[in-house]
Parts: structure tokens; C-alpha cells; sequence
């Protein structure tokens, strides 16, 4: 894999000593500039001029078929949309497409979904430019990061609405059993392939998955798409960048051209000699090859798939957005968005939730620039994390004070210690941890304040900084429906490591690592309410 840029910020080592008081005004004039950067940025996606008007997203019921009515308001199709080809770059050196080409393959993976995916939309326009079919192709893999069956059947459900769709839009949909550098020069083979466009992950094994690929098939063009982020990844920064502060800039600098509505996927109009001869995926024996965990089973409150997404973005918008500002961090007020398993998915846009809710800022203000600082600048810090940091799931993926400062407490005597087990099952002294802990293995999610306790205190328990994150990651990817995402790598970071934070008060164990503890969270919301929602498993 090509060595990416991993620079780390510089420190002028002629530091001068500030007294208190001095340290206080600083903090607090960077916290208003902060602020006052972040309600620019709201601002600014709130009036961009490419929004449509209100009454199309909110004088239609249901918002499934509001967002159907504005997208074919833009245009009739992604052939009369002016496309961004800044989202496109090419994975190989290869730019002619072979004259005896017969379709265009769209290779989905990160982006599980048909609208609202800029992947799909640009496979579109060249399949139309090209007048050839198109085909969509996912590389189902038995195992992938210790995922178990509850996400797979989340993702499986999810594919099978795209296949659906595909299906009415006339556009083959091809679930391939295997690893893509194995499977994919094959069809490429069998259906004359002229173009092979991809999705984007910044995560290390996806990542690999398309460069072995581009190794394996040299004859025809290879392009990769950010269909996940507004700003395509690359294009946002050419470097790691130290937290939300530095990357929002870059993120305000180019929104304006990124930041627009979505063409149609239309019905293709080109059909394929192969149409009927593809049968209907096998989706039971799909599920019979996997050799994940059973053990860990699906959840009733997530319905998967891009309809489910929609219908969650929808009651966020009718029932929690007015208590998301003053709600978010107290995980017994149900203010939260809870779009995190679709978007890991790809099943639904986040931009197209950016769109939405950027609309309502008039009423709700406080609420869509929290959103908006989540779902955008927070999410994209992320992967940008994850794209410039190889070791961005490892204590070497900190920066030098958090390495040096975890490493001068390494030593410290821990009050308790647990095994992985113990931490697996709930079976600490803290109610408050285990209530979050069955949380996840109950419902597949566990509340974003609550998360960060959660990995400190592993953290405060095990033997080593190098231990916590493994058991952190571990859980976290077991049982969250939105594991093995560069968020939550990220989180695991910033509680673990402090990725994206800044140096606190020294205290033994955490060093200098941001602390919280349970008096704190007892002054944040009702703990014993949420220890009792979740007291046994």
C-alpha cells in the first residue's frame, strides 16, 4: 500500500510559561472563535443557493416520496446534471475504454444504496455517454473484521432493497461470493466490462481490496468515487489534520461546490443481452456461506435498508430534532439522530440528511448546527483521520504528547482490573458501565456521551494503553451496528489516545488524557434511570 502523508503537528519548543489566568482567556478566545467558525459553516449549508425550496421537502408525505419529488425537479437525469469530476479519480493508468465494451460495472462496497450515491450516479452517466448497460456488483466476503450476524443481516437487507431497485430501473444487480481480486477480473472477463467505478473507504483492508484489483485488471479504466463524504476526502486535505478546528476551514472553503442536490438514477435505457439470463440472488445461501458469530442476532429497532433510513431521518425530523441541541448528551431523552448504522452502510446519504435538516435552521438553529457539526465536520474528520493515519486503530496512531504521556502512567497501579471477558459480559463494580455495555449487546448502539465513559473507563482497567484499545475496538465492532467505521475508530482514539483533543490535568493512569468519571456523568443527566433501563442482560 503507497505511504501516505502523516504530518504531525510541529511544536515551538521557545514555549513561554502563562500563568492560569492567562491559559483561560487563551482557551476561551479559541473556543469563541471556534463557535463563532462553526455557526459560519451552518450558515453557509443552511443558504446554499442549490437547496430547494422548503415546500419541497415538507409539503410532501412521506419524506421517501418528498425526496423522490426533488430530485426530479433537478433535472430529468445525470446526463443534463452538471457533475463534479473532482469527486473522481482514476485507480489505475488506464484511460481508453475498449471499442467491443458491452456494460459499465459499478463495484458497490462502502455505498449501499442507488440514490443519492455519487458512485452510481457517475457509473450512470458514462454507461449512458457509452450507450451500454450498466451492472452493479457487490463482493460478499464470509468474514470481514470479526463482523457478526447482526451486521451482516443488517448490510444483506440492505442489498437486497438495492437489488430490488435495480430490478425497476433495469440495471443488473450481481451479488459475487468472494474477495473482489478473485471475482471481479472474471466478470470483468464474461461481460466485457468497458469501466469498473468504485466507492471510497478510507479503511486500511477496503483500501486494499481496491488496489489489489487495479493490480489484477490492467486493460480497462478503474476510477474511485467519494460517494460518502461532501467533500471528497483527498480534496479536503492533503494531510492529517489535528482536529475539528483545522479541517473545518477547509471543509467551508469547498462546500459550495460540493454541497448540492442529487441528479435521478433513472431507468437505464440500455439493456443488457444477459438481463435474463441472471438469475435472482440466493439470498439464504448468501447468509449460509458466512462464518461469522450467530451469536450475535439481529435488533427490532433498526429496520435496514434505504427505506428504513429514511423513515429513521424522518421521525428525527418530526419527533427529536426540537431536543437534539439541549438533549444530544443525555441518553435518556431519546434526542438522538440514530442514523449512524444506515450511513456506515451507505444505505442512506449523509448529505442528503445534510440537505434536509440545513432546512430547518430557521426554527431550530441550535439543533441543525449541532447536526451539522456532527454529520459533517466531525464525520469527515474521521476519515480523514482514518485515510492520512495508518495506525489509526493503535496507541501509534496518537500524537507524541498522548504516546509519551500514556507511556509515563503506564506503570500506575489500577484501582480495578479486568479481564476481556469480564468487560464483555458486565461484570464490573460500575453500574453505570455495565448499563452501557448491555446496551450495545442488547440493542446494537450505546449512546455517543456514554460511549466516551465507556472507553475511558477500559482505559482506567486494563493492564495497558495497547489493551484498551484492542478490547475497546473489539467490543465496539462486535456488537455496534455501526462497527469497523472510521467514527469509531476515531472514538476509541479520542477517549484512548486523545485523537482530536488536547492535553488536561496529569492524573494517574490517563496522564494527561482527557478524564471523566461518575460524579461527572451524575451532573450531566439521571444516571441511576438509564443504570435501571439496563441493569441486566
Amino acid at each position: 500500500m503507497p505511504k501516505r502523508k502523516s504530518t504531525m503537528p510541529t511544536v515551538d519548543k521557545r514555549e513561554k510559561k502563562v500563568s492560569e489566568s492567562d491559559h483561560n482567556q487563551t482557551s476561551e478566545k479559541e473556543d469563541n472563535a471556534e463557535e463563532k467558525q462553526k455557526d459560519e459553516l451552518a450558515n453557509k449549508i443552511a443558504k446554499t443557493k442549490t437547496n430547494t425550496n422548503v415546500i419541497d421537502y415538507f409539503s410532501i408525505k412521506p419524506l421517501i416520496k418528498a425526496i423522490d419529488h426533488v430530485r426530479t425537479s433537478i433535472c430529468t437525469s445525470v446526463e443534463d446534471f452538471h457533475f463534479n469530476k473532482t469527486r473522481v479519480r482514476p485507480m489505475n493508468n488506464i484511460n481508453h475504454i475498449p471499442k467491443d465494451s458491452q456494460t459499465i460495472l459499478y463495484w458497490m462496497s462502502r455505498d449501499q444504496r442507488i440514490q443519492d450515491n455519487w458512485a452510481m450516479l457517475y457509473a450512470q452517466r458514462l454507461a449512458l455517454k457509452q450507450q451500454l448497460p450498466l451492472h452493479v456488483a457487490f463482493c460478499l466476503v464470509p468474514t470481514f473484521l470479526a463482523a457478526p450476524l447482526r451486521a451482516y443481516r443488517f448490510m444483506l437487507k440492505g442489498l437486497r432493497e438495492v437489488e430490488q431497485e435495480c430490478q425497476q430501473l433495469n440495471i443488473i444487480f450481481h451479488l459475487l461470493t468472494g474477495q473482489a481480486e478473485k471475482v471481479l477480473p472474471k466478470f470483468v472477463e464474461k461481460y466485457q466490462v468497458g469501466t469498473i467505478i468504485t466507492d471510497f473507504s478510507p479503511l486500511r483492508v477496503p483500501r486494499q481490496w481496491v488496489e489489489n484489483v487495479a493490480k489484477k485488471i490492467t486493460t480497462i479504466p478503474i476510477v474511485q468515487v467519494d460517494a460518502h463524504n461532501v467533500v471528497p476526502c483527498w480534496y479536503a486535505s492533503s494531510k492529517l489534520e489535528y482536529g475539528a478546528r483545522t479541517i473545518r476551514n477547509k471543509l467551508h472553503k469547498n462546500m459550495e461546490e460540493f454541497f448540492t442536490e442529487y441528479p435521478p438514477v433513472i431507468k437505464h435505457p440500455h439493456t443488457s443481452p444477459a438481463h435474463h439470463q441472471v438469475k435472482p440472488t440466493d439470498w439464504q445461501a448468501a447468509d449460509d456461506s458466512l462464518q461469522v458469530d450467530r451469536t450475535v442476532d439481529e435488533v427490532a429497532w433498526a429496520v435496514p435498508g434505504y427505506t428504513g433510513g429514511i423513515e429513521q431521518l424522518e421521525s428525527f425530523i418530526n419527533e427529536r430534532v426540537c431536543n437534539f441541541a439541549l438533549g444530544r448528551n443525555d441518553p435518556n431523552k431519546g434526542a438522538i439522530s440514530n442514523l449512524s448504522p444506515w450511513i456506515h452502510y451507505g444505505q442512506i446519504s449523509p448529505q442528503r440528511a445534510l440537505l434536509i435538516i440545513a432546512k430547518l435552521r430557521p426554527k431550530f438553529k441550535e439543533a441543525c448546527d449541532s447536526f451539522i457539526e456532527e454529520a459533517f465536520v466531525r464525520r469527515e474528520l474521521g476519515d480523514n483521520y482514518c485515510y492520512y493515519q495508518e495506525n489509526y486503530d493503535n496507541i501509534n496512531g496518537a500524537w507524541d504528547w498522548a504516546k509519551k504521556t500514556l507511556n509515563d502512567h503506564r506503570n500506575d497501579k489500577r484501582t480495578h482490573v479486568y479481564s476481556r471477558d469480564d468487560l464483555e459480559y458486565a461484570r464490573t463494580y460500575d453500574k453505570l458501565w455495565n448499563a452501557s455495555q448491555i446496551q450495545m449487546i442488547k440493542e446494537g448502539k450505546m449512546h455517543g456521551f456514554v460511549r466516551m465513559y465507556w472507553a475511558k473507563k477500559i482505559l482506567e482497567w486494563t493492564n495497558s494503553p495497547e489493551e484498551a484499545i484492542e478490547i475497546a475496538i473489539y467490543l465496539n465492532d462486535k456488537y455496534n451496528l455501526d462497527g469497523r467505521d472510521p467514527n469509531g475508530y476515531v472514538g476509541v482514539m479520542w477517549s484512548i489516545c486523545g485523537i482530536h483533543d488536547q492535553g488536561w490535568r496529569e492524573r494517574p493512569v490517563f496522564g494527561k488524557i482527557r478524564y471523566m468519571n461518575y460524579d461527572g456523568c451524575k451532573r450531566k443527566f439521571d444516571v441511576a434511570k438509564y443504570e435501571n433501563k439496563y441493569s441486566s442482560l
